[in-house]
């Protein structure tokens, strides 16, 4: 069921923001992590509760593809090369 006081309603949305700013780049995976958790946990509620919000599926959907880039960037980069994260 849909709750307006959901735990879980805006946190994902916060926890998404924290990663995509992150330039602490020891930081950067348990940010990342951490909102990957979140919008997952949040489209299960949403799947699984009693209507399903289109827009808010759709920003999961969307952020969960951008916290993949990012994971993918990061783990790619030259170590040395620190202005990809300034």
């Amino acid at each position: 069921m849909h709750s307006a006081f959901s735990p879980s309603l805006n946190r994902w949305k916060t926890l998404h923001q924290a990663a995509m700013l992150e330039t602490n780049k020891g930081l950067l995976p348990q940010r990342v992590s951490e909102a990957e958790e979140a919008v997952k946990a949040r489209g299960r509620e949403i799947f699984y509760g009693d209507g399903t919000p289109e827009k808010e599926a759709e920003a999961l959907e969307d952020a969960l593809y951008t916290l993949r880039a990012l994971r993918t960037a990061w783990q790619h980069s030259d170590p040395r090369d620190s202005s990809m994260w300034l």
